[in-house]
């Protein structure tokens, strides 16, 4: 199995011993050993099946990485942070995956208002299996637990992804006072139930939501 571990906060080593990892293309920084890189777009199951999102028209471009060695990866200096899922699935925004292990299964899943409110198009990317997925954030994550009867609510330009038993709902307070600028100006948040953990940046992406 591939072994991830960070080196610093915003790099991350995953050590290779003839298995493979699939990655943001144009994230290896350096490698060591013998590694092949193999570019994959369009359809299909994995990562294939998230790069293209027919509605937007949106593109994520993914490359297989495969060897024995060392390789290391990086996203525009962003911090990363690092899942375990065993046997569970990580819901991301695509913008925000970097690495996974070749043993998870990756896919679309629709979002409806929130994906739309977030300005993203209409998917999000799920995460399946058990094996090690390296999500980015701009700045530190916050990981905040939602636990039953205490719901959260999240702006949806902060939130990175979520983990667990969740049900996601779209919640407005838009008012007539907002039209006028005497709200406190986050009229739209992601809100959950249930039982899991959620990851926010301690930054706002621009939103649509942004824009009210």
């Amino acid at each position: 199995m591939a072994q991830f571990r960070m080196q610093g906060s915003r790099v991350l080593a995953v050590d290779l011993a003839g298995d493979a990892v699939k990655a943001r293309n144009g994230s290896m920084v350096a490698y060591d050993g013998q590694m092949t890189f193999k570019r994959m777009t369009g359809g299909g199951e994995g990562l294939r099946g998230m790069v293209t999102r027919r509605i937007t028209g949106e593109k994520m471009t993914v490359m297989e990485v495969q060897g024995k060695g060392t390789c290391w990866f990086a996203e525009r200096a962003a911090e990363i942070n690092l899942v375990q899922l065993n046997n569970e699935r990580l819901h991301v925004e695509a913008s925000n995956l970097l690495c996974t292990e070749a043993t998870l299964r990756t896919g679309t899943e629709f979002t409806g208002l929130r994906g739309a409110s977030e300005g993203h198009g209409l998917f999000t990317t799920k995460v399946e299996g058990a094996g090690w997925a390296a999500i980015t954030s701009d700045g530190p994550a916050v990981i905040l637990r939602v636990a039953p009867g205490l719901p959260l609510r999240v702006d949806p330009g902060a939130y990175v992804a979520h983990t667990g038993d969740l049900k996601q709902s779209f919640r407005t307070d838009v008012t007539w006072r907002a039209l006028v600028g005497e709200t406190g100006g986050e009229s739209f948040q992601i809100e959950f139930e249930g039982n899991g953990l959620v990851y926010v940046q301690p930054s706002e992406r621009r939103t649509v939501a942004g824009e009210v």
